[in-house]
């Protein structure tokens, strides 16, 4: 089993450059994939429009006390209504990729049988008017909006619910699969699983250890299912991907490197194994044996769930810094994920999570460039012959606007300063060798931030949630100068 390095392996190679990664003047080549993310419920809001059905997302935020102030994805910033204006924007912009998803409920409400016509007329609409901008379509088949009804015969802890999906992205691919460009089986199946399962802390609530690791293998089994769904009815020639929230983690003193292996395995190699061909990891089995006997795990499964894929999303918020709980002291937990009660690390709760140095985001996430870096460059050292694409990166601030000369204005420079120093890291990761395709930036603008609700904007476009008017900020200004000039504004 091939293993993710740690902070400590690196050797002084690191690319010459200022320490605070604020390089001048770096220029990316035509080819390099400039864009922008967002997801389907974050956004989209008509929940209860054109056959939609119930997604887990919809009970979870219409539960009193789940997300702060009670918000829901119910309007959200209407996007099912503006997505025209939306697109126009994006081509002002001169974003060369958008990467969205598809809500799984608009398509077949309840997870199963004949497609819904009105939502497949949609997702139509915006990929032909993507096409139309001179803007290259990326699909996520799943970012987190599992059909109720699935949900209620045991969601992604049910076997079934991966072959449901394979179906699902057949009745997709059958109607895009001639313009999409990228397909993207699943985001973050760290989040669905162990946030979903294991912490409670996203939709559907659940705090079960067992639960979130058969939710683990059920999602890569989709993801293996899907691509060979796609591959049977697509007709042009995309690319075929998925994208991990995979965790830099960082070693604290003695006990930090068996605490960091833990992590490692339940965060990164127990997606990167059976997706890349490795298998389960032996430690992660071993580790949760106590939690799990794996009997989920089928004859025949990996080699479905190892399907070539031609690019691996990345997508990179922050760091973490471990070691192992001594079992006296008050245990530490700071692992960036909202606290509800249950654990998102099955079989090694006693982990600790140390509060990591500033500075930080609105989300409380620690800024760390160099993390990004990291891990791109590790990424690459285990997966040489494997493209890299940063399908994620951003960051949450209090945004203020102000009265401008020209009307309302949001200087960002928080944002602008957090964009500028992450891609410097992925351009000193790709001076050193790795084969980065392109960086989408999270989000287009400011959305529902699932446990947050409104209260955290990531968009670089910023939406009166009264009014739902969109106003590009300053880091929309200054993304659209790195997107004309190929180059690193100042």
């Amino acid at each position: 089993m091939r293993r993710m390095p740690q902070r400590d392996d690196w050797s002084t190679t690191m690319t010459i450059g200022n320490p605070d990664y604020r390089d001048a003047g770096l220029e990316f080549s035509g080819d390099f994939l400039l864009g922008s993310a967002t997801a389907s419920y974050q956004i989209e809001g008509a929940v209860h429009e054109d056959g939609r059905g119930a997604s887990i997302w919809d009970t979870f935020s219409h539960t009193p006390g789940k997300i702060t102030n009670d918000d829901t994805g119910d309007v959200a910033c209407d996007h099912y209504h503006r997505w025209e204006s939306d697109l126009d924007l994006m081509a002002e912009l001169g974003l060369e990729a958008y990467r969205f998803s598809i809500a799984w409920p608009r398509i077949q409400p309840t997870g199963r049988g004949p497609a819904n016509e009105a939502g497949l007329a949609f997702y139509e609409r915006l990929v032909d008017g993507l096409i139309a901008r001179g803007i290259r379509p990326i699909a996520t088949l799943y970012h987190w909006d599992l059909p109720q009804a699935l949900e209620d015969e045991g969601g992604w802890a049910n076997r079934a619910t991966a072959e449901a999906f394979a179906d699902y992205a057949r009745l997709v691919g059958e109607r895009l699969g001639d313009r999409v460009a990228v397909w993207t089986t699943l985001n973050e199946p760290w989040c669905s699983a162990y946030l979903g399962y294991g912490s409670g802390a996203h939709a559907p609530g659940l705090m079960d250890g067992a639960k979130a690791l058969a939710a683990v293998h059920h999602l890569n089994l989709a993801h293996g299912l899907a691509v060979s769904a796609l591959r049977d009815v697509v007709t042009n020639d995309p690319g075929y991907s998925i994208t991990l929230n995979l965790h830099v983690v960082r070693p604290s003193g003695e006990t930090g490197q068996e605490a960091a292996r833990r992590v490692d395995g339940l965060a990164n190699r127990v997606f990167l194994g059976p997706l890349l061909g490795d298998g389960y990891p032996d430690d992660v089995i071993a580790d949760t044996a106590g939690v799990t006997d794996w009997a989920f795990v089928k004859p025949g499964d990996t080699e479905l769930i190892a399907q070539p894929i031609d690019v691996l999303g990345v997508n990179y918020y922050s760091t973490v810094t471990v070691r192992m709980w001594d079992g006296v002291s008050e245990r530490v937990r700071a692992d960036g994920h909202k606290d509800m009660g249950g654990t998102p690390w099955p079989g090694s709760d006693d982990v600790e999570f140390l509060q990591q140095p500033g500075p930080y985001t609105a989300m409380g996430w620690n800024i760390d460039p160099s993390g990004l870096e990291d891990l791109l460059v590790a990424l690459h050292a285990a997966y040489p012959e494997l493209p890299l694409m940063v399908t994620e990166n951003g960051a949450a601030f209090d945004d203020v606007v102000t009265e401008g000369s020209d009307g309302p204005v949001v200087q960002d420079d928080d944002r602008i300063d957090y964009l500028r120093r992450h891609f410097t890291a992925a351009h000193r990761a790709m001076a050193r060798g790795v084969d980065l395709r392109g960086y989408q930036v999270w989000s287009l603008m400011d959305n529902f931030e699932w446990g947050y609700g409104y209260s955290k904007r990531f968009g670089i476009v910023r939406v009166d949630y009264d009014t739902l008017e969109r106003l590009p900020k300053a880091s929309a200004r200054w993304y659209a100068e790195l997107i004309r000039t190929r180059r690193i504004p100042a």
